[in-house]
C-alpha cells in the first residue's frame, strides 16, 4: 500500500493518461457512428466503452513504467477477458470483428501512451480511425485492384523486403567504387515510382499521369521522364498526358533543389532562386497547357502490362553508377576547378546529388558562394538536356515533341538567366 501511494502523479503522466482515454474516445466515437455500436449485430461497445478501455490500458502502461508489473498485466488480462468473451458471444451472430480488434489496437495505444509514448500511440489512434471510417473506400479500391497489379505489388515487396537486407553495402573498386546496396535502393525507387504512377493512372484515368509527374518530380523528375518515355510506347494516344506530367515532374525540380539547398547551406538559396523564376513559369504554362488539352477518359487495362518497369530501372542505376565514376575522376584529375564538370555530370542523373556536391567544398571555403550557385545551375541545365535527350531518344508519338520541346525551352531560360547574370 506504501509502494501504491507513492506513485508520482504530476501534469505529464495526466496528460499521457488523458491521451490514452482520448484515443478511446476517437475510436468509440467512430464505432457509434458508423452504427457498429448499437442494434442487434452490434459489437462489444460504443464512446464510453471504448474511452474507459483506453483509460484503463493508459493506467496499465503507467502502472508498468512504475515497476507494477502485477497489478498492469491483472488489468490487461482483465479487460482483453472481456473483448474475447463478447467476440465469442457475437460470433454465433455472424457479427464481425472489426470492433474488437479495435478494441485491441485502443488497448496496445493506451499503454504506449500510458508509457510515455505518446507520438506513437496518438499516430496508431489516427491510422485506426482512419481505417474505420474508410471502410467503403477501401472495400472500393481493392475491387479495382486485378491480377497485373497484385503480382506487380507482390513482386515489388520481394524486391524491397527480401532482396535489399541481402544486398551488401560496399564500396568495391576504385574511383569511389559500386555500392550495390545504393544502385539497388535506385532500383526500388524507380520501380516503386512507375508503380504509384500506375496506381494513380487507374484511379484517375489518364489525367493520372500528370499527378504521377508531379510525385515523381518530389523525387527524382529525371527518373519520372524516363518512367513516362516507356509509357509512350503502349500509350500513344497519350502524349499529352505524359507530356504534362513530365513538365510537372520538372518544374517541381525547382523548388526541391531551393529547399535542399536552404537546409544545407541557406546562403545559396536567396542568390539561387532568381535563376529559375522563368523556367518554372515556362514549365507551369506548357504542362497546364497539356493538360487542359488532354483528353479526359480511363486507362486501357491493356496499356500497362508492367508496372514496375523493372529493365528500365536497371538501366538507370546503371548509368547512375558510371556518372559517379565520371564525377570521381573529375574531381581527383581537376581538384576544386572540377566542380562545374561534376555538377554537369551529376545532373544527368541526380540534382539532389548536385547540391550535395557543391555544399561540401564551399563549407570548407574552397569555392566562393557565386561559384557554388553557377555550379548548381549548371546542374539543372544539364538534368533538363538529358531529360529532353530521354524523350526524343526514348519517347514515341505525340508525347516525344511535346514534351522535348517544353524541356528544350526550360534549358534555354536556364542558359539565358545563366549568360545574363
Amino acid at each position: 500500500m506504501t509502494e501504491m501511494t507513492s506513485l508520482p502523479i504530476d501534469a505529464a503522466t495526466v496528460w499521457r493518461l488523458a491521451v490514452a482515454a482520448l484515443g478511446g474516445l476517437a475510436v468509440g466515437l467512430e464505432r457509434e457512428w458508423s452504427g457498429h455500436a448499437s442494434g442487434p449485430r452490434a459489437g462489444f461497445g460504443g464512446i464510453r466503452t471504448f474511452t474507459l478501455l483506453g483509460g484503463v490500458a493508459g493506467v496499465s502502461g503507467w502502472l508498468w513504467t512504475a515497476h507494477l508489473t502485477g497489478p498492469s498485466v491483472v488489468l490487461l488480462s482483465g479487460v482483453a477477458a472481456i473483448i474475447v468473451i463478447e467476440y465469442l458471444a457475437l460470433t454465433k451472430l455472424g457479427v464481425e470483428a472489426t470492433t474488437e480488434v479495435a478494441g485491441f489496437v485502443v488497448m496496445a495505444a493506451g499503454v504506449l501512451a500510458g508509457a510515455g509514448a505518446i507520438q506513437l500511440a496518438s499516430a496508431t489512434i489516427g491510422a485506426t480511425v482512419l481505417l474505420l471510417v474508410e471502410k467503403r473506400g477501401l472495400h472500393a479500391f481493392v475491387s479495382k485492384v486485378d491480377d497485373v497489379s497484385m503480382r506487380a505489388g507482390a513482386r515489388f515487396a520481394v524486391l524491397a523486403v527480401v532482396i535489399l537486407p541481402l544486398v551488401p553495402t560496399g564500396p568495391y573498386g576504385p574511383l569511389g567504387g559500386v555500392q550495390p546496396r545504393q544502385l539497388w535502393m535506385i532500383v526500388l525507387f524507380l520501380s516503386g515510382l512507375s508503380f504509384c504512377g500506375f496506381l494513380a493512372r487507374r484511379a484517375a484515368g489518364s489525367r493520372g499521369y500528370a499527378i504521377a509527374g508531379l510525385l515523381g518530380g518530389l523525387v527524382s523528375s529525371t527518373s519520372a521522364t524516363l518512367s513516362f518515355s516507356n509509357i509512350s510506347h503502349r500509350a500513344k494516344d497519350e502524349g499529352r498526358a505524359l507530356a504534362a506530367g513530365v513538365l510537372g515532374a520538372s518544374v517541381v525540380m525547382f523548388p526541391r533543389i531551393l529547399v535542399v539547398s536552404a537546409v544545407l547551406a541557406p546562403a545559396i538559396a536567396p542568390r539561387l532562386w532568381p535563376f529559375f523564376v522563368v523556367p518554372v513559369a515556362i514549365g507551369i504554362l506548357l504542362a497546364g497547357q497539356d493538360l487542359r488539352s488532354a483528353p479526359r477518359r480511363e486507362m486501357p487495362a491493356h496499356v500497362e502490362d508492367n508496372p514496375l518497369q523493372f529493365g528500365a530501372a536497371l538501366k538507370m542505376a546503371v548509368g547512375f553508377q558510371i556518372v559517379l565514376f565520371a564525377v570521381a575522376f573529375a574531381q581527383q584529375r581537376y581538384g576544386a576547378d572540377g566542380i562545374y564538370v561534376s555538377a554537369a555530370l551529376v545532373g544527368i542523373v541526380e540534382m539532389d546529388a548536385v547540391v550535395l556536391a557543391v555544399v561540401k567544398p564551399l563549407m570548407s571555403g574552397a569555392i566562393p558562394i557565386e561559384s557554388a550557385v553557377v555550379a548548381i545551375v549548371i546542374g539543372a541545365v544539364t538534368a533538363t538536356l538529358t531529360k529532353m535527350i530521354i524523350t526524343l531518344i526514348v519517347g514515341r508519338g505525340s508525347f516525344r515533341p511535346l514534351a522535348a520541346v517544353g524541356l528544350g525551352l526550360i534549358a534555354m531560360a536556364l542558359g539565358v538567366a545563366l549568360y545574363l547574370r
